[in-house]
């Protein structure tokens, strides 16, 4: 190949990466690499209008590398409008790091990750994700004062899971009485998928509240511990979205709400955990509206654990000022499928404009 061909592919491939970029409005987008370390990662700032871009660091063993920066991008967009919804003095980040969590986690690749996000210098601040944990975090910590999530021996605020728990609980309870007219669960049908930290405790409350429960998740020890403390009934991971639910709680990964899934489902409601649920937010938001499903979206009902690190960085923390913040996700998640009906759009778009429009005013206010 000549060396103007060669150029000219590079220009198309930096052409395709900075339109990708641009489309999504990222302020930045960080490229980290350590050869001795196996350590290959990428932090994207969406945007710090309201303040420091904070999100997780996530540990997935992606396909294609272009699938990390795909999954990078959507995650840190969610992460701004999760902030700006609660109400949060922060922006929207989060960062991947490629390889399997098994073979590449160690604590020297973990301290070279560390020194990037130093390098940062708070614009972006780092928290517990999948495939990582408050642990992870404090090994991280001996390289940036920039993390969040910290053990409480060591003056975090320790796991933010239960936090996100009881957010996404109170979404389904609201998207309950947009629905069904009353909040109560006793006797809900709710599908749950995926019994990690966050599926396990949203699982523990809604047997608590009296609904009936159907669990599901790849790895089955996971369904015998939740099966051995609560009645709940279990399934295949492919069943779930078949059953005639009142509620689908996906806890996972996203793009569970596809062209194929939504086709096949029989809930009347979709709340839970994950992030990034719609495969494309646009159009299968809008297929679900059609489809007469109330969709509450997932970055206004997941934000208990954001809400719980919030209070840790701005306040005394305690942990009941922060479930006082966390309760107003009810309101919200009301407030937005009101506004939904009102405007015939799907809440996935509503919740968009709510937390754009209080974006451009802080942009507003600042110029």
């Amino acid at each position: 190949m000549s060396t103007n061909n060669t150029s000219f592919l590079t220009n198309q491939a930096a052409c395709s990466l900075f339109g990708q970029i641009s489309s999504s409005e990222h302020e930045q987008v960080v490229y980290c690499y350590d050869k001795p370390t196996r350590l290959k990662a990428i932090i994207a700032i969406h945007n710090t209008s309201l303040g420091p871009a904070l999100g997780g660091t996530r540990i997935w063993d992606y396909v294609h590398e272009v699938d990390a920066l795909t999954d990078v991008l959507r995650l840190s967009r969610g992460m701004t409008y999760k902030a700006a919804l609660a109400d949060l003095k922060l922006g929207g980040g989060k960062a991947v790091i490629i390889g399997d969590a098994h073979q590449i986690k160690t604590k020297a690749m973990l301290r070279k990750y560390g020194r990037f996000v130093n390098t940062l210098h708070g614009r972006y601040i780092t928290a517990p994700d999948v495939n990582t944990d408050m642990h992870d975090m404090e090994v991280i910590s001996q390289e940036t004062q920039h993390v969040q999530s910290l053990p409480s021996a060591a003056g975090g605020s320790d796991d933010p899971s239960s936090f996100t728990a009881y957010g996404t609980y109170l979404g389904i309870k609201a998207a309950v009485k947009k629905v069904y007219g009353s909040d109560l669960l006793s006797g809900r049908k709710i599908g749950v998928e995926g019994l990690g930290k966050v599926g396990f405790y949203l699982a523990t409350h809604l047997c608590k509240e009296g609904a009936q429960v159907y669990v599901t998740d790849v790895v089955p020890e996971k369904l015998v511990t939740i099966a051995q403390a609560y009645r709940v009934h279990i399934v295949q991971p492919d069943v779930l979205y078949d059953l005639p639910l009142d509620v689908y709680a996906p806890c996972a990964l996203g793009a569970t709400l596809n062209d194929i899934n939504i086709n096949r489902l029989q809930c009347s409601i979709v709340a839970g955990a994950a992030n990034n649920q719609l495969e494309d937010t646009r159009r299968h938001g809008q297929l679900l509206f059609e489809k007469g499903i109330v969709y509450a979206p997932d970055f206004l009902v997941n934000a208990g654990g954001l809400i719980n690190v919030h209070t840790d960085m701005y306040y005394t923390y305690s942990p009941e000022l922060a479930y006082q913040h966390i309760e107003r996700i009810y309101d919200t998640c009301l407030e937005v499928l009101n506004r939904s009906e009102r405007a015939c759009i799907p809440p996935s778009m509503v919740a968009e404009q709510i937390a754009q429009e209080k974006i451009d005013r802080a942009d507003n206010t600042s110029s």
